[in-house]
């Protein structure tokens, strides 16, 4: 099914939560929802240890009952772990699209990093993503999402752009390379494992570089065009394909943002910091790993030079906020001012590592994006949140809550976010992609596990370090 004609669905539908598998033996307010356990795709000791803790140490019944469903919700419904010449494989589906996007599926299993040495089955897992999406960039470093399997061909008969076998949809995104070295520097950081980063694994951080300095367009416009025949204008490119015009400043293009939906201004902020991090953390993993100062040297140099390019290019100053992060500048002096709900966007940008929560023009652009002179910051009868073109106006989308509670170092803040967040699932038990902002029944993607496992990971969060906020 296409991501984006899964729309309001209000009825206990995907998540684990078919009438088939649903028991109702629990309080009426808090019905079973959670899958099964024979059901259950992958079993984490680990992720069921930290359930129980909660569990026990929480006593809002319905915090718990959140937790319980939405934090192994990954685990439970859209992982695929096999071993492949001996070595593991895992095949992550988003949810209720049966296609692995490289984003997503780093993001899917990012909270669960922090239980590997604990748990080897679930290293094995995390070790089998990195070890599929090197193989996927490989294939194709400007596609965002491939199928499990490598000779299907894809669904979008009307996509003009060079596909391949084995690729579900050829969207250029930045982050889509972002997410992958993201995850495999964390997970070689907390496990020392070496394994999964051999030859083939150096050859697509060197074709991710090759991809990222493509798409500076320094001497043209770069092999990559896109076109799709659609009613939806975010879901293709003017110009022949290529989006509208840069100018070579030194920042990447990026034809789409995390949302899918095509950029305007070409030269997207938020995956351009994004960009900087993985850089930095790649280059430090070739030199380690493999011993390739040239390699390591050339990521640094990029790095370098995109760092100075967001600070001379990617800063405005706002009228009422000073000194601000543009969402997207076209290296012209056009600069489109607003933040989108998925991640890399502005607000994210210190849970990704890439300023400090105190960098004053972080500050700055973080009041203007929470804000209703963000025109994608909508204010409704049942909450308050920050949206996007992909789900429509007046749709609130419960990740950007998640993030603003992560990055966020008031305690009052948090709180709303975790509240409003409880009282807006739509008595489902789960995350959404998003809800109306007047009637939280109004929903799109009842099963959507990253927005459900970083619902998990900011409860799992705070009930370490600010536990007093979960009380009922």
């Amino acid at each position: 099914m296409r991501r984006r004609n899964f729309i309001k669905n209000t009825g206990l539908l995907g998540a684990g939560v078919l009438a088939s598998k649903v028991s109702f033996a629990a309080a009426p307010d808090f019905p079973v929802v959670r899958v099964a356990a024979s059901e259950r795709h992958f079993r984490s000791k680990a992720v069921d240890a930290a359930i129980k803790t909660f569990q026990s140490k929480v006593k809002n019944p319905e915090l718990t009952w959140l937790f319980e469903n939405c934090f192994p919700n990954t685990l439970d419904t859209t992982v695929y772990y096999k071993e492949v010449a001996g070595r593991p494989d895992t095949y992550v589906i988003t949810g209720d699209i049966d296609a692995m996007w490289l984003r997503d599926s780093s993001a899917q299993v990012w909270p669960y990093l922090q239980f590997v040495n604990e748990d080897k089955p679930l290293k094995n897992l995390i070790a089998g993503v990195i070890n599929h999406q090197t193989k996927s960039i490989l294939k194709d470093p400007y596609a965002n999402a491939f199928y499990g399997d490598p000779q299907k061909v894809g669904e979008w008969k009307t996509d003009h752009t060079q596909m391949s076998p084995g690729v579900h949809e050829r969207k250029w995104e930045i982050d889509s390379l972002c997410y992958p070295i993201r995850l495999a520097f964390h997970y070689w950081k907390k496990t020392g494992d070496k394994a999964p980063f051999d030859v083939e694994w150096k050859k697509s951080i060197a074709a991710i570089l090759k991809t990222f300095k493509e798409q500076q367009r320094k001497e043209n416009r770069g092999p990559y065009k896109f076109q799709r025949q659609t009613p939806h204008p975010t879901d293709t490119l003017p110009m022949g394909g290529y989006g509208f015009p840069v100018k070579p400043v030194g920042l990447i293009v990026s034809s789409f943002r995390p949302s899918d939906d095509a950029t305007i201004f070409p030269f997207l902020i938020p995956s351009n910091f994004f960009a900087v991090v993985s850089l930095k953390q790649a280059a430090e993993m070739v030199t380690a790993l493999h011993n390739d100062n040239a390699l390591s040297t050339e990521l640094l140099a990029l790095a370098k030079e995109v760092e100075t390019a967001i600070q001379q290019h990617g800063v405005v100053t706002h009228p009422k906020y000073g000194k601000i992060y543009a969402f997207e500048v076209d290296g012209f002096g056009g600069a489109y001012m607003m933040d989108d709900s998925n991640v890399p966007s502005l607000l994210s940008l210190p849970y990704l590592g890439a300023v400090d929560k105190n960098d004053p023009i972080y500050q700055n652009t973080r009041k203007f994006v929470l804000s209703a002179d963000n025109p994608y910051y909508f204010i409704g009868k049942a909450a308050e949140g920050i949206g996007g073109p992909h789900a429509g106006q007046d749709m609130i989308w419960p990740m950007s809550l998640s993030i603003r509670a992560l990055t966020s170092t008031d305690k009052d803040e948090i709180k709303y976010c975790i509240d409003t967040l409880k009282k807006t699932h739509g008595g489902k038990g789960f995350m959404h992609e998003s809800f109306h902002k007047d009637d939280p029944n109004n929903f799109t993607r009842a099963w959507f596990a990253w927005s459900n496992t970083l619902f998990g990971e900011l409860l799992w969060r705070t009930y370490h370090e600010m536990p007093e906020l979960l009380k009922a």
